[in-house]
């Protein structure tokens, strides 16, 4: 049974406090996903903000500066405070306040908290370097740092909607989402990820385009079809968004409207960079704040889940 407003709001004081904890950390930290979970019931925000914050732990652990090796035994300590999670051995008073929230939120809703481990594996892939030669290779590592998360919300959002279609094909839908908010997010920061020594997108990709020379400046390589590049990954990521939208009449309308909220708010980012793929050379391309409300507006209203449904109606007929 899903838990209520008023089981949250009786929670004791030091796990509401963690959950506080959480809540500011993903509204100052991730400003397009606190769009979309502010839309949910009050439990499920709150579980939702506990989830981020822990995966805002793994992914700063591989974003610092330290050392390959030292990033790898904090990465490994992470895993063991999950462990404990998954033991039941966080107690109320425990000094992590993320570790607090997680336990609770694991004890309220069947959250598969393996995709935690599968986070810290494609954390893992950064801190080693991995660099990825074809499409098949990056999406194993996207699936584990965004598709492993579409998974775990389930478990947050609830079972499938009573006589949605092919609900047997949630996860994979959730997993498929998570693979195109990955790959537009790899568009958006594809110089400040080169700037840090990395690089996303395929070989493959890269030769293909006379990309291979890397970004390391607000102009694309010498003789490049950088401009094509990009449009070959956005058609990319909007099959990937096609097929991930399914997912949406699946969900009942407050969990609905917050995958909408938050794919939405990505489909409009993979807009603005496909009329403009140069810009994401010159800086971070982002939305206006009013574009977000709009979205997340449009989401709870459920037109994208109807729209999603009369066209999976139209293919079954």
């Amino acid at each position: 049974m899903s838990p209520t407003v008023e089981d949250s709001i009786s929670l004791p004081a030091p796990v509401l406090a963690a959950y506080s904890y959480c809540e500011t950390v993903t509204g100052s930290e991730a400003r397009n996903f606190a769009y979309g979970i502010r839309l949910l019931p009050v439990a499920e925000r709150r579980a939702m903000s506990a989830l981020y914050a822990f995966s805002r732990r793994v992914d700063d652990i591989g974003d610092g500066t330290l050392a390959p090796e030292v990033k790898a035994d904090r990465l490994g300590a992470t895993r063991d405070i999950l462990d404990r999670i998954r033991d039941g051995k966080v107690d109320e008073d425990d000094t992590d306040p993320v570790a607090v929230a997680l336990a609770d939120a694991a004890r309220r809703f069947p959250i598969p908290l393996g995709g935690l481990d599968e986070l810290i594996d494609g954390v893992l892939m950064d801190v080693k370097g991995v660099t990825y030669e074809t499409w098949d290779d990056l999406k194993l590592y996207c699936r584990c740092v965004a598709g492993a998360i579409g998974r775990l919300s389930l478990g947050i959002f609830g079972p499938p909607r009573p006589g949605a279609p092919q609900t047997e094909k949630a996860a994979e839908y959730a997993d498929t989402l998570g693979l195109a908010l990955q790959l537009t997010n790899i568009l958006r920061d594809v110089r400040e990820d080169a700037g840090n020594g990395r690089t996303y997108l395929p070989a493959d990709d890269l030769a293909k385009f006379g990309c291979s020379g890397g970004f390391d400046g607000p102009h694309p390589p010498a003789g490049s079809d950088f401009p094509g590049l990009v449009h070959f990954e956005v058609r990319r990521a909007r099959a990937l968004f096609a097929e991930g939208y399914r997912l949406l009449p699946m969900l009942d309308r407050r969990s609905g409207a917050c995958v909408a909220a938050m794919a939405g708010i990505y489909r409009r980012l993979l807009d603005r960079i496909e009329r403009d793929p140069l810009a994401v050379l010159r800086g971070r391309v982002s939305l206006p704040g009013h574009e977000k409300a709009y979205v997340a507006v449009r989401g709870l209203s459920g037109f994208d889940a109807r729209q999603i449904g009369r066209q999976a109606g139209r293919r079954r007929a």
